[in-house]
């Protein structure tokens, strides 16, 4: 049985995490999918928007399987410096593409880490989170320290990485950490709907729109705001820039040709 469940409709791929008997826990072979997956994402043209979530209604994802991921006789060095593996599952999940997070349970650890390198996030009203690494003995090392405070306040932010606390789906909408809180039954519909509205909007403006944001919150004002315009620059005179135009004055559905 395949780890991973991946699909791909009107553009939209939903990566369904495939271990409910294991709380969607992230093993070696689950890893080794995931990173093969990040490289499909990249090259796929058919792919527009990613959805994750995770199998059965109990958990979207607890993080590494702490029965199978004990520490090894390999040196940190060698595994990061001389084979290049992100170590984390989550770190090399970098794309222009914009990815949605739909939680049906419990993300904890590597769970969370997973929702903080998406760009939206939908929750179900049985959602839990938590960065539990610190009652474990380790830190989260998916990211989560820097996304974090640049995602809710600061205050909420080490609340959550110092106390290792789990939070409820509506503390998480409160603090900013998910965007919208649904009945587990209208999950993933939700997830879809928002998906394909994304997917049929002009794919070169929406991949602009993820690279100008994600640039723009490590870089001063002013020079974000010179970024934006270069990029509106590129986006001019594009077939699909003037196909959008074309197909509003004659009251039709455009056809985007990425280019």
């Amino acid at each position: 049985m395949a780890n991973l469940n991946i699909t791909v409709e009107d553009k939209v791929c939903v990566c369904e995490l495939n271990r409910p008997h294991a709380m969607n826990s992230i093993d070696p072979e689950m890893r080794v999918e995931l990173y093969a997956f990040y490289d499909r994402i990249k090259k796929d043209d058919d792919i527009h928007v990613i959805i994750f979530t995770g199998a059965g209604d109990k958990a979207f994802c607890t993080g590494a399987d702490l029965k199978k991921t004990l520490p090894d006789d390999e040196s940190y060095a060698e595994t990061l410096l001389g084979k290049g593996n992100p170590g984390s599952a989550f770190m090399g999940l970098e794309t222009d593409k914009p990815i949605i997070c739909a939680v049906n349970g419990y993300a904890l650890a590597g769970g969370t880490e997973l929702l903080l390198a998406c760009d939206i996030a939908i929750a179900s009203e049985n959602a839990k989170f938590g960065l539990t690494e610190v009652r474990r003995g380790t830190i989260p090392w998916g990211g989560s320290m820097q996304r974090l405070p640049r995602s809710i306040a600061k205050t909420d932010a080490m609340l959550l990485l110092l106390t290792g606390d789990t939070i409820d789906a509506h503390e998480a909408l409160r603090m900013g950490l998910v965007s919208k809180v649904v009945p587990h039954a209208e999950l993933m519909p939700t997830a879809l709907d928002i998906g394909r509205r994304i997917a049929r909007n002009a794919p070169l403006a929406v991949r602009a729109v993820k690279q100008l944001v994600v640039q723009g919150q490590d870089l001063p004002l002013v020079h974000a705001l010179h970024i934006d315009k270069y990029m509106y620059g590129l986006l001019k005179n594009t077939e699909d820039r003037i196909e959008g135009r074309k197909a509003f004055a004659e009251k039709r559905e455009p056809v985007w040709k990425m280019r």
